[in-house]
């Protein structure tokens, strides 16, 4: 009864990412400077950065948790849904270790179908969140999350039967510096069959050193999430010569696209200020929930949340407004726990 008026059915939206254990800890100031971090940033580990892992073990008190963006984005779609179990799918790769067992376990509990690619060669891949105050500085060390192959596993045919089960595609651009190949072929796949392909700027170091690979995909992109940050660096490297976030969302929006069927729709979030996104020719305002600053535990999953939030209602063909509302309260929820975790049931209607 619930899976036909939510309209949803298992395996409708697909994820596909780098599956992150988190490694989080409370940091001061000398450690981020010792490892020249800035105290919000998200990064990828450089050989100066491979003691940082065995340090942050060993000299603050560390939590562990299922990571990886769109992991993450995957799991909160799937708890917002609640049923049916598995809606919600996600392909990465793992290595066959202690990490990747803790990962599969989270998964499972997160009632996601995921269905990783296994290998020996690297361990599970591992992310650094280090917090300071209200920052997080992230680390992410891919390790095996850099080894996903499409040959290997995204064209098996048990596992592209799942991609061509789905209606709605999440990809992190996160993904563009593992396997640009398999992003386009599920892209590709999108387009053809005037299904939606949804992706992130992720972070500004993807609009900047792997502006190519992102060029490539976004005319398949219907919806694109970005936050502040990623605006402005996106615009800076297309040569939009504006820092209007406004006006970065209508030039974003009127870049070329594959599927002519669908306007594409573009979403920036601004923390705490407005979300914006563009709907027809409009730009709308979006204000976001209101948070008392003193429950703020941790803003580490809220990006990753919004957009868990926004596709478990485009999943279900909700208007735009309504995904929108639902990223809100999935940020806000999110932002009140430690780490990308979140009480048993949602309370949003």
């Amino acid at each position: 009864e619930t899976s036909f008026r939510n309209r949803c059915f298992p395996n409708s939206l697909f994820g596909m990412g780098n599956p992150l254990l988190d490694i989080s800890a409370v940091v001061d100031k000398d450690f981020l400077e010792k490892y020249g971090l800035k105290p919000n940033d998200q990064i990828l580990a450089e050989d100066k950065h491979k003691a940082l892992f065995e340090e942050i073990v060993k000299n603050f008190q560390v939590e562990y948790h299922a990571g990886g963006a769109t992991q993450n984005s995957i799991k909160i779609a799937q708890w917002m849904i609640q049923e049916p179990h598995k809606v919600s799918t996600f392909f990465g790769c793992i290595g066959e270790d202690r990490f990747g067992e803790i990962l599969k376990q989270k998964a499972e509990e997160a009632h996601v179908d995921a269905h990783y690619y296994e290998q020996t060669e690297e361990p599970t891949g591992t992310c650094a969140a280090c917090i300071t105050g209200d920052n997080r500085s992230l680390v992410a060390n891919l390790a095996a999350a850099n080894c996903y192959k499409k040959d290997k596993h995204l064209d098996l045919e048990k596992n592209w039967s799942l991609v061509e089960k789905a209606k709605v595609y999440y990809i992190a651009g996160f993904f563009l510096t593992v396997s640009l190949e398999s992003i386009l072929k599920v892209a590709k796949h999108a387009a053809e069959n005037n299904k939606l392909f949804t992706m992130n700027l992720s972070a500004p170091f993807i609009s900047q050193f792997f502006r190519d690979a992102l060029m490539e995909v976004i005319p398949y992109v219907d919806v694109l999430f970005g936050n502040e940050t990623e605006a402005a660096m996106f615009s800076k490297e297309q040569h939009f010569e504006t820092e209007d976030i406004e006006e970065i969302a209508k030039k974003t929006q009127a870049l070329p696209k594959v599927n002519m069927k669908r306007q594409r729709v573009v979403v920036f979030t601004q923390g705490k200020d407005a979300t914006i996104m563009t709907r027809g020719d409009k730009v709308e305002m979006f204000p976001v929930l209101k948070i008392d600053h003193k429950d703020i535990v941790d803003t580490i999953g809220a990006g990753d949340a919004f957009v868990g939030g926004f596709l478990s209602e485009l999943v279900q063909d909700k208007d735009l407004e309504d995904c929108v509302k639902a990223g809100h309260y999935a940020a806000n929820v999110i932002i009140r726990q430690a780490g990308c975790t979140f009480p048993d049931k949602p309370d949003f209607h």
